[in-house]
């Protein structure tokens, strides 16, 4: 087909695939279910200023990025927000009320409305005809999407050599769906594109009559239609980045799209779409609406602040030099301030340590019998090396034959002709297991994660061997040094204690692991680190790394199960004979934290009237039809990196991330770690925190909606009933009670302890992580000497004093 001359000299084919680079930048990876984790949905909007967002993402989904109004009123009203608070927000925004009180009358005021949506081509044709368009195409391509990115669950899938577009114009030009929708010569326009997705996307665009100004915009649009399935094909493009690489799959997934816009073309009245093509001119700015919304959030923030802030400073006195009982290095993850703060209650001779759960080993793990490695590392980083065990290779061709096995069954009984006869002849033999599910049969405490077997525990060691011996002290000493831990003094047990949750029948299960083992438990990372440490030739060398060990030192590693809070201990056998009086003293301490832990946590849980704490939340641990089996991440608000003894003994109610940091130490190596700190593991949590925010202030955009209608579409994500868009972020369950929401919305508080110099050189080095704060996405304090919140950043590495904290002068870099 002739290409159209371009109507202006700057739309180029070069500029049309700029503009749709940066359109499907805009959009959020979604990672798939077997890895899943929190993503924050914002991700491509972090380089404009929050009120500014607010009214963009309006404009590209209809989404909404505050609470209504009538929740600030309550929450004024309630005292959630005080006067205090509403004035911080004025001094903040003065231009949106002269004071805290008139910000207060704005809050009682009716919700204003909605602003209207950039206006597609199926939305125009919908008011011209009368037909849900924008459902059908998007009903279209998530049928196509969902068969081609299928990881296994289907017995068959479009060609995929390929890609993405060659694999959709194959079959659109055979499918009569378009046409029998009214959709005349569809498979013949769609045999005559360009047999590349680029020529394609150009002839689209001209086709259209699209400006340049308009383009990226528009393709932000079209892709937030279909931001299900675009977010995948969005984590394909990421993850091929992340191996040096590129993926095409996004860019043809656009360019289907605009194909559609195209076809229909002739239903929507030009006029109209004229008016249509110039609104994606004028660039979204944040109005007087956005800038309220955004002050009284800001109030909402502030009185959690405001609360939380004053308990800091109180905690326990720095520690003694005297060697500790027992060291536990912990994941930073919210879910283990709770299961810290009890392990010192019934141990308090225990210093708890917070780390990435990781724990500094970027491993690439693939077990027994599995046919991928999958990565045990944040998503922000690439595995270094993978663990497999090729000497096994029986024991893997056998599982590998029954997991083939298991294939072959499962597709015959999902097969179009045999799953009715499956169902009418072997259905009923499901009944006792279902019938024992629906009763809610409990198991006891103790018999969730069982842990790696000693086979799987064995493939460990190519990982191990993966880092030259000439690395490996170097390599521990940069562990220690990065957990705080270099300078000593170390204890005679070091646990390693990684994390992982347990559910049944739950899509999202991953999600209750580790987010920085990708979405998996941190067993594996905490036994191979702990294999590193023991290891005798690094043992002999650490010393040359300015680090002194003792020789009764032993690390331990551990899993802790968040949903039971139970800690499961491995590889002790070979310790009893010298540390077998302080393993029994571990495991009984263990054994009463996680009593303290689960009361702590009943309280939002609806637990079974009639059991047990440990027998009602052991059942919920193996209810196939329980929605929430425990409360994940939600409430998370905090980010804090300071020596546990600023925080210890404060109830920080499990909604702080805390990163064990000192700074002092860190000077003498130029602040590595705090600046490994604020470009990882914050940079994460905030991750965390804004898909929790996302999800909560609009699930039906930025969630996964009712998980009691969740359908697996092809192993990689979730649909909302039987059809439709893949859905991106966290069920309403995981957030909201069924009465209330359980998450609050706030964006995440990071207080560390540092010389600001040192924070804002590290800012202006990273611009991503200086775009995550000069634009309002997560706030940064400074904890002074004495453990208070001293300073706040307020952009473009300026700080001013907080109040209440110690004053000090506003900073600015040199």
């Amino acid at each position: 087909m002739t290409l159209i001359t371009p109507i202006t000299a700057d739309l180029t084919s070069d500029a049309i695939a700029g503009a749709a680079d940066i359109a499907g930048r805009r959009l959020a990876p979604i990672w798939p279910l077997s890895s899943f984790v929190a993503v924050n949905p914002f991700l491509g909007l972090a380089d404009r200023g929050i009120d500014d967002a607010m009214a963009y993402v309006a404009k590209v989904s209809g989404g909404k990025m505050a609470l209504p109004r009538a929740q600030y009123a309550e929450a004024i009203a309630t005292g959630r927000i005080a006067p205090e608070d509403l004035d911080h927000a004025v001094t903040q925004m003065p231009d949106v009320a002269r004071d805290g009180r008139e910000l207060a009358t704005l809050a009682e005021q009716p919700e204003p409305g909605a602003p209207e949506t950039w206006q597609t081509m199926a939305d125009l044709a919908a008011a011209e005809t009368g037909q849900d368009w924008p459902a059908r195409v998007t009903q279209q391509i998530a049928g196509f999407a969902a068969a081609y990115f299928d990881g296994g669950q289907a017995a068959w899938k479009p060609t995929c050599e390929g890609g993405l577009w060659e694999a959709w114009k194959a079959e659109a030009t055979l499918d009569r769906s378009a046409e029998i929708m009214g959709i005349s010569d569809a498979r013949a326009t769609i045999a005559n594109l360009p047999a590349s997705a680029d020529d394609a996307l150009v002839w689209a665009t001209h086709e259209l009559g699209l400006s340049h100004a308009a383009l990226a915009d528009y393709f932000t649009r079209l892709l937030y239609t279909i931001s299900g399935w675009a977010g995948h094909a969005r984590y394909r493009l990421w993850q091929a980045e992340l191996a040096g690489g590129t993926e095409t799959s996004l860019r043809d997934l656009l360019t289907v799209r605009l194909v559609w816009e195209v076809l229909l073309l002739p239903k929507a009245n030009r006029g109209t779409w004229e008016a249509a093509k110039a609104a994606y001119v004028d660039a979204p700015k944040a109005g007087a609406g956005d800038r309220v919304a955004l002050a009284l959030q800001i109030a909402y923030e502030q009185g959690w602040q405001r609360r939380v802030f004053a308990e800091l400073g109180q905690g326990a006195p720095a520690p003694a030099e005297d060697r500790p009982a027992v060291q536990a290095a912990f994941c930073i993850d919210v879910r283990s301030e709770v299961f810290r703060r009890a392990l010192e209650t019934t141990m308090p001779g225990v210093e708890t340590i917070g780390f990435a759960g990781f724990f500094g080993a970027a491993l690439s793990y693939r077990p027994l019998g599995a046919a991928e490695a999958t990565a045990r590392c944040p998503v922000l980083l690439s595995p270094a090396g993978e663990a497999a065990d090729e000497a096994n290779a029986e024991l893997a061709t056998t599982r590998q034959g029954r997991i083939a096995a298991k294939s072959v069954w499962t597709r015959f009984k999902q097969a179009a002709v045999a799953s009715f006869g499956y169902v009418e002849t072997l259905g009923l033999t499901y009944a006792p297991k279902l019938l024992a599910q629906s009763l809610r049969t409990t198991t006891a405490l103790g018999q969730g994660h069982a842990g790696l077997t000693a086979a799987e525990a064995a493939t460990l060691a190519p990982a191990l061997d993966a880092i030259p011996p000439a690395d490996r002290a170097a390599t521990a000493a940069t562990i220690l040094g990065a957990m705080s831990m270099a300078k000593g003094p170390f204890a005679r047990i070091v646990m390693l204690a990684g994390h992982g949750g347990q559910s049944l029948n739950n899509p999202h299960a991953a999600g209750l692991d580790c987010g920085a083992c990708g979405g998996h438990t941190g067993e594996a990372n905490a036994r191979l680190v702990a294999r590193l440490l023991n290891d005798p030739q690094v043992r002999a060398e650490l010393p040359e790394h300015g680090i002194d060990m003792p020789e009764d030192t032993v690390f331990v590693a551990a899993l802790h199960d968040t949903t039971t809070d139970e800690v499961a201990l491995f590889d002790t056998a070979a310790l009893v004979p010298t540390h077998g009086e302080d393993l029994l003293s571990l495991q009984k301490a263990l054994r009463d934290a996680g009593a303290l832990a689960r009361a702590e946590r009943s309280n939002l849980l609806t637990l079974d009237a009639g059991l047990s704490l440990d027998a009602a939340i052991a059942a919920r641990a193996q209810d196939w039809s329980q929605v929430r089996p425990e409360w994940a991440l939600a409430g998370c608000a905090a980010f804090i990196a300071a020596p546990r003894h600023r925080t210890r003994g404060t109830d920080l109610e499990g909604r702080s991330f805390l990163h064990s940091y000192d700074w002092e130490a860190d000077a003498e190596n130029g602040y590595g770690v705090l600046e490994l700190i604020l470009t990882a593991p914050l940079v994460v949590a905030s991750w965390i925190n804004l898909q929790y925010y996302g999800s909560s202030m609009d699930n039906r955009v930025f969630g996964a909606g009712n998980k009691v209608l969740h359908n697996v579409s092809g192993l990689v994500g979730v649909l909302e009933g039987t059809g439709g868009d893949l859905r991106p972020g966290l069920p309403f369950q995981s957030v909201h009670d069924g009465e209330r929401l359980i998450h609050e919305p706030l964006r995440l508080s990071a207080v560390v302890e540092a010389p600001v110099e040192a924070m804002n050189a590290i800012i202006a080095k990273h611009d991503g992580l200086r775009d995550l704060l000069d634009n309002g996405w997560v706030h940064l304090f400074q904890m002074d000497a004495d453990g208070k919140v001293a300073e706040r950043y307020v952009g473009d590495l300026n700080w001013e004093p907080v109040e209440g904290g110690a004053v000090q002068t506003p900073s600015a870099a040199a």
